[in-house]
């Protein structure tokens, strides 16, 4: 850890001796702003320090978790860790405090599906059937990979600098065993099923 108290990285601060003590550094990640919040998260927008690649950091306080929800962020950064694939977002690394988490993950500079939609409208068939095809190969891959996302939504979907999809935000995933059903009630209510409102499995 650095003097403030920031997770920091030696190899880094050598390199950076001529920033001011208010420069907010996460191991060898500069942070710039915030992109995204959560209930116990908060997304920041980060430049490697060396290459310059953006990057960004979930950044999760630990001390607002309790013991099942705890056991739910290392289950989600397990199955990030698991997964390769194009239009998955990719986990980089994983740093902690005794309070704090950090993820550092891929960047997808042209933010959701769903504010694209709601700034263009409703997208021309040709695009909307790459877009389709993307979603149903990564879904087809985590599925391989006995791994349910249980959050598919438009503000989960992510676009790159080429408006190509990257799943995002596995906080609800999970594993599933051969043909045994998850019956947990999770996602988001507003993209459910009616037949979950109605108590049925």
């Amino acid at each position: 850890m650095t003097s403030n108290g920031q997770v920091g990285d030696a190899s880094c601060q050598q390199n950076n001796s001529h920033k001011p003590p208010s420069y907010v550094r996460v191991g060898c990640y500069e942070i710039e702003r915030t992109i995204g919040k959560g209930n116990f998260a908060v997304v920041k927008l980060a430049t490697h320090i060396q290459t310059k690649a953006k990057v960004a950091i979930k950044i999760v306080d630990k001390t607002q978790l309790d013991k099942e929800n705890l056991k739910k962020i290392y289950r989600e950064i397990e199955i990030m860790k698991e997964l390769r694939h194009p239009h998955i977002i990719k986990l980089y690394q994983v740093m902690q405090t005794e309070n704090k988490l950090f993820l550092v993950t891929e960047y997808a500079s042209s933010g959701e599906i769903f504010d694209h939609l709601v700034a263009h409208g409703r997208m021309a068939e040709r695009e909307a059937r790459i877009k389709f095809k993307q979603i149903v190969a990564a879904v087809y891959y985590c599925h391989s990979r006995h791994v349910v996302h249980r959050d598919l939504k438009a503000e989960n979907l992510l676009l790159d600098a080429g408006k190509n999809i990257k799943i995002a935000d596995f906080g609800f995933a999970n594993y599933y065993k051969g043909e045994d059903l998850l019956k947990t009630w999770c996602g988001s209510p507003p993209y459910a099923a009616p037949e979950l409102f109605e108590g049925k499995e």
